[in-house]
């Protein structure tokens, strides 16, 4: 099921845009051209979402960034430092907004636009990522988590009540007796630092604190919790359940082998898409999800936030078409079919309510997702987060190599160094 034209232009007037009006939908003829920079992922609902945007004064074309998240900053970062006015605009993984915002390189959204952008129908988790410095920068669209996912019958064979919360030590003691293997993210990539702060955070810790001080925040992940983690990664890595391309394994590596033959299948963390990814599997039904897993027995886990957030170039030369755009595309309608198309999931509260997503997706998934989402952990929010997420790659991988004694020292070591300039990446 695809958005129509005025579909799309109802639910953006009636919602998002009550306060300053649509210009009527109309055809693509129209001039000027607006660029919208995307992830690739749900890229043809994106495409139709543009299609559907687009009205008698302006029409929006999508333009593909690369797939690894590291390498999206990189492309948009080089355009806006540049003042590119084509960079209308733009698809950010949430923990990059801080960074372009202190560049100057988004513009704030209008308090007309800003109060609709995080209302509270907006999930916790998301509509924190879309400010900065007291501002709202960008447009929540959808938003993502991580949840265990995991083969019921290795469940089984374990003893493992999956209706209670469950501890990466249970996970990795289950799959190393009962020939499962643990999937997690653990090549030299931000993915990496996706599960290392989640592991942090679940111990009640923080891989840096104070982050509005900018180069000056408290670096913190030489701790308990940053000892609690590596221990996590160590475990996992020196364990039976290992996979064997552990040092590179991926969000692909992962979800492969989850029903690999040979195999008791595995506990996975992933993505929300991973539902959608697996509905075709003869084995489906061996499929089971729960909350990410605790680092320390008895203390709520704190699952990975992501999603995407669009971000309007601060050099374009159609700010106000460009506002509007991007109120369009990330209005309730279009999000839930990213959700119901993708298993890209709503930042809005009320489209988890829509019989299309229960219809999609069985109704304790999307509890989890949403629940997930609202009282999750956010990566470090900080303008220098690409220099904090590097300097913990270069010394938390590999996984192999990572001790919890002495792991934690060494890496919020370089990060100071790092972050006062004494030190490259």
């Amino acid at each position: 099921m695809r958005l129509s034209r005025s579909r799309i232009c109802a639910a953006a007037v009636a919602g998002v845009l009550a306060t300053v009006g649509l210009t009527a939908c109309g055809s693509d003829s129209g001039t000027p051209q607006l660029t919208w920079y995307v992830n690739p992922d749900g890229v043809d609902t994106l495409k139709q979402l543009a299609s559907d945007c687009s009205t008698d004064d302006y029409t929006i074309q999508v333009r593909e960034l690369p797939s690894s998240a590291t390498d999206q900053r990189t492309q948009l970062a080089r355009r806006l430092a540049a003042e590119d006015s084509t960079t209308d605009l733009m698809s950010l993984d949430p923990v990059f907004v801080p960074e372009f915002a202190s560049a100057g390189w988004l513009a704030p959204l209008p308090d007309e636009y800003a109060s609709a952008a995080v209302d509270d129908d907006v999930l916790a988790g998301a509509a924190q990522t879309a400010q900065w410095e007291d501002q709202v920068v960008a447009f929540p669209q959808w938003a993502n988590t991580q949840v265990l996912w995991y083969r019921k019958s290795l469940a089984k064979a374990a003893g493992l009540d999956m209706t209670k919360p469950v501890t990466w030590d249970q996970l990795i003691k289950g799959a190393s007796q009962h020939n499962g293997t643990i999937g997690i993210q653990a090549n030299r990539y931000e993915g990496y630092v996706v599960l290392i702060s989640a592991l942090v955070s679940g111990a009640g810790g923080a891989i840096v604190e104070d982050t509005e001080a900018g180069n000056e925040a408290d670096v913190t992940i030489d701790s308990d919790a940053g000892r609690a983690a590596a221990k996590i990664i160590h475990d996992i890595a020196a364990s039976p359940a290992a996979q064997a391309d552990l040092t590179v394994s991926n969000e692909g590596t992962t979800q492969a082998q989850m029903f690999a033959e040979g195999t008791a299948g595995e506990f996975m963390v992933n993505w929300t898409y991973i539902y959608k990814a697996y509905e075709a599997e003869a084995d489906f039904a061996d499929l089971g999800w729960a909350r990410y897993p605790q680092t320390v027995a008895g203390e709520e886990s704190k699952p990975p936030i992501g999603g995407i957030q669009i971000g309007v170039g601060a050099y374009s030369q159609h700010p106000d078409f460009a506002m509007e755009a991007a109120a369009c595309v990330t209005t309730p309608e279009a999000q839930r079919q990213l959700a119901v198309n993708d298993g890209l999931m709503p930042s809005r509260a009320s489209v988890y309510e829509t019989p299309e997503l229960r219809e999609a997706y069985p109704a304790d998934l999307l509890a989890l997702f949403r629940e997930s989402i609202d009282t999750g952990g956010p990566r470090p929010q900080s303008a220098y987060y690409s220099k904090i997420s590097g300097a913990i790659q270069s010394t938390w991988h590999s996984p192999d190599s990572v001790d919890p004694d002495s792991t934690p020292e060494e890496s919020a070591t370089f990060l100071r160094e790092v972050l006062e300039g004494k030190a490259l990446l």
